[in-house]
């Protein structure tokens, strides 16, 4: 009886609402996860060569990260303000969005991880006869893994969180039953997306610490792949 009636008294947890919007919940669930990765994979895509840039010099550091730093600061609702004449009500809009707010973390987890390579590695690469480009791709990315995966999982976690904000234009994921449930105090649906919301970010965490631990074996060995490259 009191599962029949929880929608009626509209109480918090209530099993009847799971089961009747099961499937308004899964594709509330898995619009939310493409969002987030399309979004994280292209915030990586563009942080690298931004990285790069910014550690040509203080000339270019400087604008590069006081950039993707301001544009952290701008509010969502602004944000897609001024995203709209371009990509209109889409999801587009919102991916946009989403990978600027991403730049910050992302940007400089890259810059902190290229900088850590030490530059004896470097030296001894360029006497194996590495080229700047081979350099990069097989000795220093590879070193700046752990700090650009840490950057990841932030930038991730943050994503999964922001992704709701795109409910005020229709694309957001879980975001899209959270807004209208709050407005009109429908208890079940906002505790229920909330949930499904911390449980994404907490699995994507998870799933993504166990790939850095897989990509970085040294970094609990208590060793560095370069080692054995200086060797060579």
């Amino acid at each position: 009886m009191a599962a029949q009636n929880c929608l009626v008294a509209n109480d918090w947890i209530c099993w009847d609402y799971v089961s009747s919007r099961s499937q308004e919940l899964t594709d509330a669930t898995l619009e939310h996860i493409w969002i987030t990765g399309v979004s994280v994979l292209i915030g990586i895509a563009v942080s690298v060569p931004l990285a790069l840039l910014a550690r040509r010099g203080r000339h270019w550091a400087a604008p590069v990260l006081g950039l993707t730093t301001l544009l952290y600061t701008v509010p969502s609702l602004a944000m897609f303000s001024l995203l709209l004449p371009v990509f209109g009500l889409s999801a587009a809009l919102v991916v946009t969005g989403l990978v600027l707010y991403s730049l910050t973390i992302l940007v400089r987890n890259v810059l902190a991880g290229l900088e850590a390579v030490p530059e004896d590695v470097r030296e001894a690469a360029r006497g194996m006869g590495y080229g700047p480009g081979r350099l990069l791709w097989q000795v220093e990315l590879p070193l700046a893994l752990p700090a650009l995966l840490a950057g990841v999982r932030i930038a991730t976690v943050s994503t999964v969180a922001l992704t709701t904000v795109g409910s005020i234009v229709g694309k957001g994921g879980l975001g899209n039953l959270i807004a209208p449930a709050v407005n009109s105090s429908f208890k079940a649906q906002v505790l229920t997306a909330s949930v499904l919301c911390v449980l994404l970010a907490l699995v994507a965490d998870l799933l993504l610490l166990g790939v850095q631990r897989l990509l970085t074996p040294w970094t609990r060995a208590g060793g560095r792949p370069a080692a054995r490259a200086k060797g060579a």
